[in-house]
């Protein structure tokens, strides 16, 4: 049987890791290149109930977009319609100081619930992986009723935009452990300059 995990190249190991952590900054400077140190954000608020006064969720995802270094360009509270919600994404990815769109409300079941249906059909690209991570993080603190939720992600007019469920803590999961380690390299990579 073979051991994948250590092979015998022939090679004097410090001569192997010297060539390998080269190899690996060079690699890493390359497909960081495109970074950008801080992005300009979009948040937006989909609830029948909420106001710019009374918005903890948006509240929690302004604060730590900024506590990052970043920009809150512009915030609204829309309500639960799918054609208004479409065209404020479509509005907002348009604007030259969006970099990044995140929504909060309306990731659920419930007939309201439209965010998905109206944000899903603008992404030129999809980014699976958030949706699934944010559903195995999540699965860690509220269980099985993890399969209520369907935060999404993708990519609009190479804009990233995040959808996620309306309670603060699912923001601040998020924001804080998903988007804010990605969202620098995603805006760089999604870029402006198609």
């Amino acid at each position: 049987m073979v051991d994948f995990q250590r092979r015998d190249t022939h090679r004097d190991e410090s001569e192997a890791s010297t060539g390998t952590d080269e190899k690996q900054a060079t690699e890493e400077h390359d497909h960081h290149a495109h970074d950008v140190a801080s992005v300009g954000a979009a948040v937006v608020t989909i609830s029948s109930s909420r106001t710019l006064d009374a918005d903890p969720s948006g509240d929690a995802i302004r604060d730590l977009l900024e506590a990052d270094g970043h920009r809150v360009v512009t915030r609204e509270v829309i309500r639960d319609d799918r054609d208004r919600i479409q065209a404020t994404v479509n509005q907002l990815v348009d604007r030259r100081d969006v970099d990044v769109v995140v929504t909060t409300g309306g990731t659920g079941v419930t007939p309201d619930d439209v965010t998905v249906e109206a944000v899903g059909p603008l992404f030129d690209k999809h980014l699976p992986g958030f949706g699934e991570l944010f559903r195995r993080r999540s699965a860690e603190s509220v269980g099985t009723k993890v399969l209520a939720t369907r935060a999404t992600a993708g990519v609009v007019d190479a804009v990233p935009v995040f959808v996620l469920p309306g309670s603060v803590d699912a923001v601040e999961l998020g924001v804080d452990e998903l988007l804010l380690p990605e969202v620098s390299h995603l805006v760089g990579l999604a870029g402006r300059d198609h």
